[in-house]
C-alpha cells in the first residue's frame, strides 16, 4: 500500500482518541478551558449520559471573534509560544487539540463574547467538519460550548460506552475533583434538565471544610486531621483521614498539584506508606491533600489526559509527602483527635458535646467517691529501659499502690475510669459522655510506641548467619546495593556485593528469622529502585516490636484496679498514634450525654 498524507478530518478523530475516552472526556477539557480563561462560575449541562448533550457556560474573559476560527484549529493554543514554556506550564489545558478533536467526533458549536465586545459571536461545525463563518449572538461575558451526538461519526467507538447512569457518574466525579481542585469557583450541574448540583464558592478552610464534607461526606471531614507543612519551595496542606476510617478501596484519595487533579504511583505510596502502622491491613487512607510546588519541578505533559505526572525531584517529594502525613499521625494521641463515635441504634442527628451538666464520678483511694483527679502510674522508668523485655512489659500497670491527685484540675479528655467490663473494656466518665476502652488494643498502642523509642536509642543487634546466603540479582540492582550499603546496615543487615551480579547476606537482625530473608531484600533492592526508599526495613523492624507488643500487654479477662485502669487512660493520652492499636483498629470510642439521652429516649 503507497505511503499517502492523510485527510485532516481524519487526523483529528485519531487525536481524538487520545484525548476522548467517553463523555467525561470533553467535560474535563471543557472545564480546565473554562479556569484557564478566569472564570468564576461554571455551569454544566448534561443529556443522555453526555452522549446527547454536553454544554459548559462560564464567565470567563472570552473568545475575541477573530480567534475563533483559530480555536478549533489543531495545535492552536495561548498558552504556549516556545517549547521552553513546556517546563513550566501554568495552565491546565495548553496542547491546544480539545477543541478540534472533539468537533471531529461530535457536533460543536462555539460562542463567547470578551469584555470589549458589543455582543457574542457564534460558529458551528457541521457533521462533514466544515466551520461555520462567525455570527453575532447576544449574550453575556464568557464562553459556551456545546457538544451534541457524541461519536454520530464513529459508530465503532459509541458501542464501548456504558449506560447512561454509568456515564452520567463518571462526569459527576469529575467535577467533584474540579471542584475540591479550584475552590474559589462555584459550580452548576444539571442532568436531562434537571438542577443536581450547586456548589458555591469556597473562600477559605472552612468553607472549603463544607465543599469537601459534600463531596466526601460529612463523616470523612468529622474523622479527617488537618495536615499542613512546609520545606523549602514545597508546600503540603490539606485532610487526611483518621485511622479508624479508612477504605476496602482507594475510592477517596484526592490529590491536587498547582490546582490540577493528579493519580501518581509516587504520591499515593509515600501516603499509603505513612500510614503503616496505624492501618488495618488491606485498608485504604482518604484524604484530601495539595501540593503548592514550583511550576517547573513538575512535568504535566506526560500524559495526553495530564492526569498523570512525573517529579524533577520525585525522591525530594516522596519524603516530603511521607515525612509530612506521619508526622501529624504521630501526633494524635487518644482524646486530641477525632473522635470514633458509636453508631449502632443511635440517632447521631444531635450527636455533639455538652456543656458540663453532668458531674463526674469521684473515687476514694479505696475506689469508692473522691476527687476526680488522678497521677498516672509512674513507667517512664520502664519505657527508658535499654533492654526491654516482653516480661518486663506485661506488669507495668501493676502498680496498685499509686495515690490520689485531690487538687482540682481540668478533666482529662477520656475522664475517669468508672468499671470494667468482661474483663475486656474500660468504661470511662468523660466530660463528653461515656468512652469505651479496648484494654488490650490500647496498652499494645503504649508498648509498641515506648519499645519503639528504646528500640531508636540503640544500635541494632545482628547475628551471623551459619552459612551465609547468596543471591542473584541484576547489574542495576546489584549497583544500587553497593551505593546503599552503610543504609541497609542501619537495619541489622550485613550484605557484601561479591559479584557483578551477587549479593551475600552475612548478618541479619537477631529479632529476625531467616525465613524467606532472600525475599525481602530482593522486595527491599526494587523499593530502592522505584523509590529510594528504605521504608520495607524500617516497616519490617516495627513489626518485630509490633509482634512483641501484642504479646506483652495487657490480656483480656485480667481484672484490673481503678488505678491501673486510671493509669492506662492517662498514657493514652500522652502516647503517639494511641487512638489506634498497632493493627488499625480504635482503641476507644465515645458516647456522648446526647447520644445516651436518645438510647433511652430522655427528653422525648
Amino acid at each position: 500500500m503507497p505511503i499517502k498524507k492523510l485527510p485532516s478530518q481524519l487526523i483529528n478523530q485519531i487525536a481524538a482518541g487520545e484525548v476522548i475516552e467517553r463523555p467525561a472526556s470533553i467535560v474535563k477539557e471543557l472545564l480546565e478551558n473554562s479556569i484557564d480563561a478566569g472564570a468564576g462560575h461554571i455551569e454544566l449541562d448534561i443529556e443522555a449520559g453526555g452522549v446527547r448533550l454536553i454544554r459548559v457556560k462560564d464567565d470567563g474573559k472570552g473568545i475575541s471573534k477573530q480567534e475563533l476560527p483559530l480555536a478549533l484549529e489543531r495545535h492552536a493554543t495561548s498558552k504556549i509560544n516556545e517549547l521552553d514554556d513546556l517546563a513550566g506550564v501554568e495552565t491546565l489545558g495548553f496542547r491546544g487539540e480539545a477543541l478540534p478533536s472533539i468537533a471531529s467526533v461530535a457536533k460543536l458549536d462555539l460562542s463567547s463574547r470578551t469584555l470589549d465586545d458589543e455582543h457574542g459571536w457564534a460558529i458551528q461545525v457541521d457533521q462533514n467538519g466544515v466551520l461555520s463563518d462567525p455570527s453575532p449572538l447576544p449574550m453575556s461575558v464568557g464562553t459556551t460550548v456545546t457538544v451534541e451526538e457524541l461519536f454520530f461519526n464513529v459508530p465503532a467507538r459509541r458501542k464501548f460506552l456504558k449506560a447512561e447512569k454509568t456515564e452520567f457518574s463518571h462526569i459527576e466525579q469529575l467535577l467533584f475533583r474540579m471542584a475540591m481542585a479550584q475552590p474559589g469557583i462555584s459550580f452548576i450541574l444539571r442532568n436531562n434538565g434537571k438542577e443536581v448540583r450547586r456548589i458555591a464558592a469556597a473562600s477559605n478552610n472552612e468553607t472549603l471544610k463544607q465543599r469537601i464534607a459534600a463531596i466526601c461526606g460529612k463523616e470523612f471531614v468529622e474523622q479527617s486531621l488537618y495536615v499542613e507543612s512546609e520545606q523549602s519551595d514545597l508546600r503540603i496542606w490539606g485532610w487526611i483521614s483518621t485511622p479508624t476510617f479508612s477504605r476496602s478501596q482507594a475510592d477517596m484519595q484526592y490529590f491536587f498539584v498547582n490546582g490540577r487533579a493528579v493519580r501518581d504511583k509516587v504520591i499515593m505510596h509515600a501516603v499509603k506508606n505513612a500510614y503503616h502502622d496505624v492501618l488495618f491491613h488491606g485498608r485504604q487512607p482518604a484524604y484530601v491533600l495539595y501540593l503548592d510546588m514550583p511550576y517547573d519541578g513538575v512535568d504535566v505533559n506526560a500524559h495526553p489526559t495530564k492526569y498523570e505526572v512525573r517529579f524533577r525531584e520525585s525522591q525530594k517529594i516522596y519524603g516530603f509527602l511521607r515525612h509530612s502525613v506521619k508526622t501529624q499521625l504521630s501526633d494524635a494521641r487518644a482524646g486530641s483527635t477525632p473522635t470514633p463515635v458509636l453508631k449502632a441504634a443511635i440517632d447521631t442527628s444531635s450527636d455533639s458535646l455538652v456543656e458540663n451538666k453532668h458531674l463526674p464520678f469521684e473515687y476514694s483511694k479505696e475506689g469508692m467517691a473522691v476527687s476526680p483527679s488522678y497521677s498516672s502510674v509512674n513507667t517512664a522508668s520502664s519505657a527508658s529501659s535499654s533492654n526491654i523485655g516482653v516480661k518486663e512489659w506485661e506488669s507495668v500497670y501493676q502498680n496498685t499502690s499509686a495515690s490520689i491527685d485531690e487538687s482540682d484540675s481540668p478533666i482529662p479528655t477520656l475522664g475517669y475510669a468508672v468499671a470494667q467490663l468482661h474483663g475486656i473494656y474500660i468504661l470511662a466518665q468523660n466530660e463528653a459522655g461515656l468512652a469505651l476502652v479496648d484494654i488490650h488494643a490500647a496498652h499494645e498502642r503504649i508498648t509498641y510506641e515506648k519499645l519503639k523509642q528504646a528500640y531508636s536509642g540503640q544500635a541494632i543487634q545482628r547475628q551471623p548467619l551459619l552459612l551465609p546466603k547468596n543471591i542473584v540479582v541484576s547489574e542495576k540492582e546489584a549497583d544500587a546495593v553497593d551505593e546503599q550499603l552503610d543504609e541497609i546496615a542501619k537495619f541489622g543487615f550485613l550484605l557484601r556485593r561479591v559479584g557483578v551480579n551477587d549479593i551475600q547476606i552475612e548478618e541479619i537482625p537477631a529479632l529476625l528469622l531467616a525465613d524467606n530473608i532472600e525475599q525481602l531484600i530482593k522486595d527491599v533492592i526494587a523499593d530502592m529502585i522505584s523509590h529510594n526508599d528504605l521504608s520495607r526495613l524500617q516497616n519490617q523492624s516495627e513489626e518485630w516490636l509490633s509482634s512483641m507488643a501484642c504479646y506483652g500487654s495487657v490480656r483480656a479477662n485480667r481484672q484490673l484496679t481503678l488505678p491501673e485502669m486510671n493509669a492506662l487512660l492517662r498514657d493514652m493520652e500522652i502516647t503517639e498514634r494511641s487512638a489506634q492499636c498497632n493493627h488499625g483498629r480504635p482503641t476507644w470510642v465515645q458516647l456522648t450525654i446526647k447520644q445516651l439521652d436518645s438510647l433511652f429516649k430522655r427528653g422525648q
